[in-house]
């Protein structure tokens, strides 16, 4: 089992920048990869960035170039963060920590982030 606790969404006006994390714990050690996700109102969930287990890393185009996804130092490895900048109205969503272990697919609770003026 893995949980998994994202923090970090909130309000931001067009232009800024936010910083999501997501803690995993439990069994880490079979944590293949680990993605963002986000879903606006209406809208399909959708795939924002990967990161795997080697560091290769895959972002949609909507946010390439924008958002960064990366682990925690060699004391904080269990943490993914998701760095948003130039946030646009459209990046308005819930966002989701996913982990893809041996043993399943997890899913955090999710984050809001609201990109408005």
């Amino acid at each position: 089992q893995v949980q998994l606790v994202e923090s970090g969404g909130g309000l931001v006006q067009p232009g800024g920048s936010l910083r999501l994390s997501c803690a995993a714990s439990g069994s880490i050690f079979s944590i293949n990869e680990m993605d963002w996700y986000r879903q606006a109102p209406g809208k399909q969930r959708e795939l924002v960035a990967t990161i795997t287990s080697g560091g290769g890393t895959f972002y949609a185009d909507s946010v390439k170039g924008r958002f960064t996804i990366s682990r925690g130092n060699a004391k904080n490895t269990n943490t993914v963060y998701l760095q948003m900048n130039s946030l646009k109205p459209e990046d308005t969503a819930v966002y989701y920590c996913k982990a893809n272990a041996i043993s399943g697919d997890y899913w955090g609770q999710g984050t809001q982030v609201t990109v408005s003026a």
